[in-house]
């Protein structure tokens, strides 16, 4: 049972506390009083180093979509190891990925490659910046765009102390080991006000390189750019000569054509991660040929140098290509459709517990709020509600000695090995753990 400081877990966390700050070098999947350590993974199921199987709804932060160890993933990867694992040269599996991904993408003729989603987003900056030669850089507040200083902006750190009025937002820092000179190079939206928009992009028209936005905002529960907030940004940018970034490091699991193939705007560039390495580090930037021009060493508009030892290297590239291969629409359609389901006994379940909440998402990706009834419709609405944080965590606790792992903050991801009763057993794990609290704080009440 979780907590047992006589588990394997426990006991690999305390010896990682003394040579690792914090015990783990990842802080969103750590939680106390300590992380289960995980030994094995196959289709949708996770194994901990003490023996413990649990439904796997994290996916490696929705990275696994084709599932764990899933074995043309496994056969490309050990086919590569067998020939090269990494080399100081270009390998076909990076034309090969390549090509995939500008057949789906709209908005993707051509594509580099990085090792992580933050360096996808850093390098889509930088394309911005030489093709317009402009410096500063537009984003939404309260979502989430990687790690970089720039974009650790307007987020976290952004409360109702700090975060100006809603018209006009400040830009905040995450904490203080961001440099300050962001502040000046950010500007702040709020989510789908067109109206503020046009006033704050107006003001600084003549130095604005870039709009960077997730048309499905994770940190919002996944909630949709509207269709005249996107027609605006996407008419400004294009009339101003700025560039408009889709981030899709995450939400490009959403569909086959990702998320732009939802909402219906061609993006100038797109950034990628997760699902594209099939389970291996990855990132990548792409876009319009006009706009990955500034790449090129042929070209004379050659602006921005762009290399790194493990750029595109040929295990990433293989796992990817053979993850991207499994990933049909047929696939596509079956992660979303069990994302549905997910929602909907979700909703269910906090009706049946008498449990306030409320249940966001889209496609395969899915966020539950306990505590307001929502919806989460922008980055002050999700401060100012209610977080019922006990139930959260004891939800948690309850899921983790029932078979199902998940965020603590309850963000759920479907996968391809996922069948109709894997859903239904969360569920119902979820409804009974719900009810747990209620009937304990009931009897503490009495």
């Amino acid at each position: 049972m979780f907590p047992d400081n006589n588990s394997r877990s426990a006991q690999l966390y305390r010896e990682a506390r003394n040579v690792i700050p914090g015990g783990n070098s990842r802080v969103a999947v750590y939680y106390p009083p300590y992380p289960v350590y995980i030994a094995k993974g196959e289709g949708c199921r996770l194994t901990d180093v003490d023996g413990v199987e649990r439904i796997d709804f994290i996916n490696n932060m929705t990275a696994i979509v084709a599932g764990h160890s899933h074995p043309k993933v496994v056969e490309a990867v050990t086919r590569q190891a067998q020939s090269v694992m990494g080399v100081g040269a270009p390998h076909e599996n990076e034309v090969r990925l390549a090509e995939m991904i500008c057949e789906r993408v709209a908005g993707v003729e051509q594509i580099r490659f990085t090792n992580s989603g933050t360096e996808g987003i850093m390098y889509a900056i930088r394309t911005a910046r030489a093709y317009s030669g402009r410096n500063k850089v537009a984003r939404v507040e309260g979502a989430y765009h990687g790690g970089s200083d720039l974009m650790e902006t307007s987020q976290s750190g952004s409360t109702p102390d700090t975060w100006g009025p809603a018209e006009r937002p400040n830009t905040t820092r995450v904490d203080t080991g961001v440099g300050s000179e962001v502040i000046d190079e950010v500007i702040t939206l709020p989510m789908n006000d067109v109206a503020a928009a046009k006033a704050i992009l107006s003001d600084h028209a003549s130095d604005l390189a870039a709009v960077i936005l997730d048309p499905f905002t994770p940190r919002l529960g996944f909630i949709r750019a509207s269709d005249e907030f996107l027609a605006y940004l996407r008419e400004f940018t294009r009339s101003n000569g700025s560039v408009l970034i889709f981030d899709e490091v995450m939400t490009f699991r959403s569909g086959y054509h990702g998320a732009q193939g939802q909402v219906g705007v061609v993006p100038d560039l797109t950034t990628f991660g997760k699902v594209i390495g099939g389970g291996l580090p990855v990132g990548a930037v792409g876009g319009l040929r006009e706009f990955m021009a500034v790449f090129d060493q042929h070209d004379s508009r050659h602006r921005v140098y762009h290399s790194g030892t493990y750029n595109a290297n040929p295990m990433t590239t293989a796992a990817g290509a053979a993850a991207l291969g499994v990933m049909t629409p047929d696939a596509y359609d079956h992660i979303n459709r069990l994302g549905e389901r997910l929602r909907a006994g979700l909703r269910a379940a906090l009706r049946n517990a008498d449990m306030p909440g409320c249940v966001q998402g889209v496609g395969s990706l899915t966020y539950m709020h306990i505590g307001d009834e929502g919806p989460i419709t922008d980055h002050r609405v999700r401060v100012g509600m209610n977080h019922d944080a006990e139930a959260h965590s004891l939800l948690h606790v309850h899921l983790l000695n029932n078979g199902v792992l998940t965020a603590e903050g309850q963000a759920w991801f479907t996968s391809l090995p996922m069948k109709d009763s894997d859903i239904d057993f969360a569920v119902d794990q979820v409804e009974a753990g719900l009810k747990q609290v209620q009937v304990g704080r009931r009897a503490l009440a009495s």
